[in-house]
């Protein structure tokens, strides 16, 4: 397993080119399994279940259609991308472990930083309750499988510009907030989210 953590914002189209070819390559042996951390600049994605009035605004931002499972998410500045290519085969995990495997993960790694987050089933992602028992996204999951290789992964809301969540129903589900590590009262660099994952990394 490599493990690479990237500083400089990352492009979306360049990302989802260079997670194609790394499948190939794990597939084909050539190099091992990755995670990736990155972030993205401000822009919003659409999965295969997206629906176009879910989208309510895109502020100006470019809006990418991708092949990750699930609705409208934003991606940008102040949220830590968490691109997982594993290879399920080998490893002998179906799509539901590697998901149940993912949300666990995010719950131990939240858990480290003072945050209690939970699953919900129907609602893939990790939830908050806040002061008002409303139930708020704290991070994001949607990923696909290729050749037996998953790609994309999950999303943290670290410090992002929450604003931005208003112009979407984010991941098609009214009714339910979207928060931030920041807004929960934790104030910390991406680059030592990172090392938390890393530490806690279950693949």
């Amino acid at each position: 397993m490599e493990w690479l953590y990237q500083e400089q914002f990352i492009d979306y189209h360049i990302a989802l080119k260079a997670m194609q070819e790394r499948i190939a390559q794990i597939k084909c042996r050539e190099k091992p399994e990755l995670v990736w951390c990155l972030q993205h600049p401000s822009l919003f994605t659409a999965g295969t279940s997206a629906q176009t009035e879910e989208l309510l605004n895109d502020f100006g931002l470019p809006v990418y259609a991708t092949g990750r499972g699930g609705r409208f998410t934003y991606h940008g500045p102040g949220q830590l991308v968490v691109y997982v290519m594993i290879d399920l085969i080998q490893r002998r995990l179906d799509i539901k472990e590697f998901l149940n495997t993912l949300e666990g993960w995010g719950i131990r790694v939240l858990e480290a930083m003072g945050i209690k987050s939970e699953q919900r089933s129907g609602r893939t992602g990790l939830w908050v309750v806040n002061e008002q028992e409303h139930e708020e996204k704290i991070v994001a999951m949607g990923v696909r499988v290729s050749r037996g290789i998953t790609w994309h992964g999950m999303a943290i809301n670290v410090s992002p510009q929450m604003e931005y969540f208003k112009g979407i129903i984010p991941c098609g589900l009214s009714g339910f907030g979207v928060t931030s590590l920041e807004q929960k009262g934790v104030r910390i660099d991406i680059k030592q989210v990172q090392k938390i994952l890393k530490t806690n990394c279950p693949f």
